[in-house]
């Protein structure tokens, strides 16, 4: 399938008109429902036969009561039709909202389902989908499934069932006038069939440009900085401009399509009434139909374009909905690399051995970025990574928290493969502080504890002094409860960056990975989480990425990397001695800050 590298290609949703097992699978969803549709379809095929009653009266009500001049009898006649509306209406209300509610129902059910799993899908998926196309599969897609779900099937039968107690009558009145009556369908059935084509693939190109608008627009609003720093606010809305004529466009085919078929139903529908007048006005005439037949078949005919134009709609509706589920079943279809091991290990707490055996990996198949990596780190140890942007630090540590899987070799925490560990629990006890830090909207306390109720109150507090967080904190009004909006864009980098300390102590994780941590902090911002770093490493396995290699001096170990290999190990001393890479790195850093401090 395309899609187990794209989602779903946008060439990819324009290719099938109906496909059954997509279509299966989407009724799976109305499974738990099943007690309540069957209810709603009993109701809807009791809609269509009063719907159908009425124009069946009128032949009664023309012909054996005006004729006869029989009042009471036309009184009779007159309440039933009224009693038949007042029925369809309560009943119409009731299909409705019992619908509606299905549909909801489904569509939560839905929702919820394709969010949990996009949870469980490891980093490699997200690497090379948009995240506006995924957010376009949770929202846009599934809400086009609403219409399907709530009424569409539902409705489509009721529409089916009223043309069939249409016929019922009409054939029961004459059979004749009714052939006469219907000499037009193959026309309406031809022009259906086209104008089905035209909307369907009308239809399904607006949902992949809508999924290219959503892409667009959260890429631009996220980097919006990068937007106006270099000014390419004229640039960007051109583009944004050509994707939403597009759009716009192809809305416009589609009203366009609607706009020539309904009326041309509507145009059949006064033919097939010119039909039966002239037909059947000569059959009045000739004593062999009634005028009330003729009146009810007038109306009959005005009842049959209906259900013909509403299930045209529904059918070109059901067709994007299978492109919308489509793309949302390739999403659910992903799978996640990892390999399971049949007896998952759910180990609480590890001592935080760590260990790389011979470990290749490569984002893009044969494009290695580490290359026959091996080092040990004992439970407890302070770690050092340098090297080059692009040397394979920061690959290390989302091998270790299993984001991505090893091709060759072994990583091993406490003597045992990564890979027998249940991930949930072996992430538990890995702490990562990113150079980037992300904030979640909401407030400060939320961000440290990220909801968790296992952190109490004390903790918490506890993470907050001993990060050196808690004067920023005593200056809010709020305290821990001040608002943090997305991604944290009220609060400055330093800030940030304390609190995503705090959140890596209130874990108390067995195993803490910095990740240029401090490189992108001013000097007192610095000194104050070398305080906590102190305070963070005490009893832990701490792994650091770092530029700055004054802040790694006192490292048990430093592992020098350069370009996937590891080319030196030992402490700052040793490694200074042997005078080879590290000592050059070393040299080069202490000149530029030299330079900057003359």
């Amino acid at each position: 399938m395309a899609e187990t590298k794209n989602i779903k290609s946008d060439e990819d949703a324009l290719g099938k008109a109906l496909d059954k097992k997509i279509f299966k699978r989407l009724l799976t969803y109305f499974k738990p429902y099943t007690k309540y549709i069957v209810i709603a379809t009993i109701l809807t095929i009791t809609i269509s036969a009063l719907a159908a009653l009425r124009p069946r009266l009128t032949p009664i009500a023309i012909d054996d009561k005006i004729m006869n001049k029989d009042l009471h009898g036309l009184q009779f006649i007159i309440l039933i039709m009224l009693g038949t509306l007042v029925l369809q209406g309560i009943i119409q209300y009731i299909m409705t909202y019992l619908t509606s509610w299905i549909g909801q129902k489904i569509i939560f059910d839905l929702r919820k389902k394709i969010f949990d799993h996009i949870l469980t899908l490891d980093l490699k998926f997200f690497d090379r989908n948009p995240i506006g196309r995924i957010v376009t599969r949770v929202t846009s897609d599934v809400e086009v499934l609403f219409e399907v779900f709530s009424s569409g099937l539902v409705t489509a039968f009721g529409d089916i069932f009223l043309l069939i107690w249409i016929l019922y009558f009409m054939f029961s009145l004459d059979a004749e006038l009714s052939l006469v009556t219907l000499s037009i369908l193959p026309v309406l059935i031809y022009a259906t069939s086209i104008f089905r084509k035209k909307v369907r693939d009308s239809y399904r190109r607006i949902r992949i440009l809508v999924a290219k608008l959503n892409s667009f627009i959260q890429e631009h609003i996220t980097g919006i900085t990068i937007v106006q720093y270099f000014v390419k606010e004229k640039r960007t809305i051109e583009q944004f401009e050509k994707i939403n004529r597009d759009h716009t466009e192809q809305n416009k085919k589609s009203i366009f399509y609607y706009a020539v078929f309904f009326p041309f139903v509507e145009l059949l529908g006064a033919v097939s009434a010119g039909l039966i007048i002239w037909y059947g006005g000569g059959q009045v005439i000739q004593n062999i139909v009634s005028i009330g037949v003729i009146i009810s078949f007038v109306q009959f005919t005005e009842m049959f374009f209906r259900p013909i134009r509403d299930l045209s709609e529904k059918y070109n509706i059901l067709q994007t909905a299978m492109a919308s589920s489509e793309r949302i079943f390739a999403l659910l279809d992903e799978k996640s690399d990892m390999t399971i091991d049949n007896e998952v290990l759910k180990k609480e707490k590890i001592s935080g051995d760590i260990e790389f055996r011979n470990v290749s990996f490569a984002y893009n198949d044969g494009d290695y970025v580490l290359r026959n990596v091996s080092f040990k780190i004992n439970a407890g140890e302070k770690v050092a990574f340098v090297g080059a942007t692009g040397a394979g630090k920061t690959t290390i540590i989302s091998l270790l928290a299993r984001f991505y899987e090893v091709k060759e070799g072994q990583i091993l925490v406490d003597g045992i493969d990564i890979k027998k560990y249940d991930t949930k629990q072996l992430r538990r006890n890995i702490a990562i502080v990113l150079q980037d830090v992300f904030l979640f909207s909401g407030n400060i306390r939320k961000n440290i504890t990220l909801g968790s109720e296992k952190i109490s109150d004390n903790v918490l507090n506890e993470a907050v002094i001993n990060t050196g967080l808690s004067p920023f904190i005593e200056s809010l009004p709020e305290k821990l409860n001040h608002p943090v909006y997305e991604r944290g864009a009220s609060l400055s980098t330093g800030q940030k960056q304390l609190i995503s300390f705090a959140r890596a102590l209130a874990f108390n994780p067995r195993i803490l990975v910095l990740d240029e941590a401090t490189s992108s902090v001013d000097t007192n911002t610095e000194i104050l989480i070398q305080n906590a770093i102190k305070k963070l490493i005490e009893g832990r396995t701490s792994i650091i990425i770092a530029h700055r290699l004054s802040t790694i001096q006192n490292c048990d170990k430093i592992i020098v990397m350069h370009k996937g290999e590891i080319r030196e190990m030992g402490t700052h001393q040793e490694l200074l001695d042997k005078n080879e890479l590290y000592f050059k790195l070393y040299q080069l850093q202490y000149k530029e800050q030299s330079k900057t401090e003359g």
